[in-house]
């Protein structure tokens, strides 16, 4: 029974685990079996529970039995079982009934027992704490003498294939039991009487639950985790703070590494690799450099069993790494500019909250460390580099970003500026640091000792050495979930197209099982043709001919994923020779001929792009607030938006106005660089409004001179 299981998950593409061993009654037994084998599951795990249940009806009816899917540890009371599935009352069901309705015993039951041909007979109670759990669950293939080891996601995948009725249950929320007790004994009211407002639910009514469960709206981390991972792109590592980047995202950031690339090459730029590895006197050579990194090295003690002699940092960040090498090559003013970028990864260490893509200990970036003879020719270089961010960013993400430069307080430790990329999160309210590049001045060649001879000295003239002026600039894989946060929607991921790793999916329809098989590979063949078409004419598409997914699964399946452009292709469309496009960002369906598809579609995912990127600057646009006076500040960031206000550019006033703007009754978490609960400084936009009158218009915070206008926000 096992293997014909395993054959039947292998059709669905899911990878699974087996493991034989005796046979075993309960958990407790499956614990003991587990434990003893020989190499033993080496990995986190849980075990599934599956109970059939017998709803109590009258004679003449044959109520479907309810089967529960569980964690092992879930507390799961049948009262609640019952209100989810509306019955008054359900026994565990008798060997009889579940051998009737599952072909297997009760011993042997579990989620395999379901299959399409008995999935009228049963409603499934699916518990929500299984669908949480990042680790392997542990399953039965109809069989107590073996386990499978698989994820919530393919167990999820094998459950929809059947299309059995699926009940998503929370067991520990109070939501749930406040609603319980509400449709049993009324509303609730407090102890004056007063109703109580119920919590708005987070939950989508009616989502399939294979997509997107959560409302972004009302639980925008909770939806935030589901895009992520319903969609493919990433899976949770053992490790906190660190994630797998699954294909999905990683062909994103292919894509945005292939057009940065060619642009820094295209200036001059040269891609080297240095060692991860810092030793300690290097790192600590520049002090407040080190000193904004130190929270967050990562060091390396022992090699083995033995602790080394001195301990080596993983790199946060690689100025300290490079530039005792910069002192080596760099012997004369003709060896200037020396231009080197890394694409690679760095480690930072110490904070509470990690998000995916946003503040994670591992990420990957590249790192552009740059050497000039003047501060122009850096200064020039600073911002070239800043307008291809804005690119990644505009032209290919379709995300709005403000260009500008920090506040002093905000500047890169050691540097002598920063220019930043700023965008915003319209559901949060928050403003996000998109990427920076920065003039490091002359500070960090003074203390690697990087000098060349002044070039305007005359033959037999001497004159002092020159510091080099240095730059270095920075873009991670952050961009990815900006992207994600801006776009996603309660279906899941919206791709822009030039990002997207399929641009356009095709899926078959109108496919029976009437439909005889020349007919099936004819339309399958026509299929083929189409995407061969497209692909020809430099279009990323995918032709769907999986046979073991109904269409709407495969619409639904893409639109998790975020796929730009679906085209739907069958026996009625090749009558009219046509295809039916339905585009992912507005869900607008329309008919594309098949003498003009390759321009049609071409045509069809440039709009896409750009409406996309319309729709997002819209949103943004219309909150940046203005504001003249004080009063507006707190009450404009409580209607998420993001502020531009005159400001004097003293850093203690900027510390002020953070206390000031804190939203300490909310609870959030007091990490310094989780989510800010006050206003920050964002930049000081290179475009400036219109209205500062130098010694007259005030700061609105301390009322001194205002200097320029400065884009404030709580931030990521």
């Amino acid at each position: 029974m096992a293997t014909g299981i395993e054959s039947e998950l292998n059709a669905l593409s899911i990878e699974s685990l087996s493991f034989p061993h005796e046979k075993c009654k309960n958990i407790a037994e499956w614990h003991t079996q587990l434990d003893s084998l020989n190499p033993k599951p080496e990995f986190d795990y849980k075990l599934v529970k599956t109970m059939v249940f017998k709803p109590k009806a009258p004679k003449s009816e044959t109520a479907p039995l309810i089967v529960l899917i569980a964690l092992e540890d879930s507390q799961t009371s049948s009262a609640t079982i019952c209100k989810a599935v509306s019955v008054k009352e359900a026994r565990l069901a008798n060997e009889d009934a579940v051998t009737g309705a599952l072909s297997v015993s009760t011993a042997n039951v579990s989620p395999f027992s379901i299959t399409s041909a008995n999935a009228a007979a049963v409603k499934v109670v699916l518990d929500k704490s299984l669908l949480d759990y990042t680790g392997k669950l542990g399953v039965h293939p109809n069989d107590s003498a073996q386990t499978i080891f698989l994820s919530q996601l393919d167990l999820q995948k094998y459950l929809l294939k059947t299309e059995v009725e699926i009940l998503e249950v929370d067991f520990k929320s109070e939501v749930y039991s406040a609603t319980s007790s509400s449709a049993a004994g009324g509303s609730k009211s407090d102890a004056k009487g007063t109703p109580v407002q119920q919590k708005q639910s987070e939950k989508i009514e009616g989502a399939a639950l294979i997509g997107i469960t959560v409302d972004k709206e009302i639980d925008f981390p909770g939806w935030y985790q589901q895009v992520l991972t319903k969609g493919d792109m990433l899976d949770y590592y053992d490790v906190s703070g660190c994630y797998i980047l699954k294909p999905w995202s990683y062909t994103v950031w292919e894509r945005i590494q292939k057009w940065f690339d060619a642009k820094i090459k295209g200036i001059g730029v040269e891609n080297c690799y240095f060692p991860m590895f810092v030793s300690s006197k290097v790192l600590e050579r520049e002090k407040d450099h080190i000193e904004g990194f130190a929270p967050e090295v990562a060091w390396v003690t022992r090699a083995g069993s033995a602790e080394l002699d001195e301990p080596i940092a993983i790199r946060p960040t690689s100025e300290t790494v490079m530039y005792p090498y910069y002192a080596k090559w760099i012997r004369s003013h003709r060896d200037l500019p020396l231009r080197l970028n890394q694409w690679n990864s760095v480690v930072r260490w110490e904070f509470k909250h990690p998000q995916p893509f946003l503040r994670t200990r591992e990420f990957l970036w590249q790192e552009g460390h740059t050497a000039h003879l003047t501060f122009d020719g850096a200064n020039q270089e600073v911002l070239q580099i800043l307008d291809f961010y804005a690119g990644v960013y505009e032209q290919l993400l379709a995300v709005p970003v403000i260009k500008g430069k920090k506040t002093d307080k905000e500047r890169f430790a050691g540097g002598l500026f920063t220019t930043t990329c700023e965008g915003y999160i319209p559901t949060t309210g928050r403003g996000i640091q998109g990427a920076t590049s920065h003039c490091l001045g002359q500070n960090f060649s003074k203390m690697f000792g990087i000098t060349v001879e002044d070039p305007s000295a005359k033959e037999g003239e001497e004159k002092e050495k020159i510091f080099v002026w240095q730059n270095s600039w920075g873009l991670s894989t952050r961009v990815i979930g900006v992207m994600v946060m801006i776009h996603g929607d309660n279906k899941g991921l919206v791709l822009p197209p030039r990002v997207a790793g399929h641009q356009v999916v095709i899926v078959p329809c109108g496919i029976t099982t009437k439909t005889s098989d020349s007919n099936r590979e004819v339309l399958y063949r026509d299929i083929t043709d189409i995407a061969n078409k497209l692909t020809d004419a430099g279009i990323r598409v995918k032709a769907d001919l999986r046979d073991s997914y109904s269409p709407g699964y495969k619409f639904n399946d893409w639109e998790l994923k975020g796929v730009p452009l679906r085209l739907e292709y069958g026996p009625q469309d090749a009558k009219k020779r046509q295809v039916l496009s339905a585009r992912r960002d507005t869900g607008d369906k329309a008919p594309i001929s098949l003498d003009n598809l390759v321009e049609s579609v071409q045509k069809l995912l440039e709009a896409i792009q750009l409406d996309m990127y319309q729709k997002a600057k819209q949103s943004f646009d219309a909150n940046i607030e203005t504001i003249t006076d004080w009063s507006d500040f707190v009450p404009a960031l409580n209607k998420k938006k993001v502020i531009l206000m005159p400001f004097c550019l003293e850093e203690s006033c900027e510390d002020d106005i953070k206390e000031r703007s804190k939203r300490t009754e909310l609870g959030e978490a007091e990490d310094a660089k989780a989510p800010s609960m006050g206003a920050k400084s964002l930049c000081r936009p290179f475009d400036q409004p219109k209205g500062i009158v130098l010694g007259h218009t005030k700061c609105l915070a301390c009322g001194k001179d205002a200097k320029e206008y400065c884009l404030f926000g709580r931030s990521y």
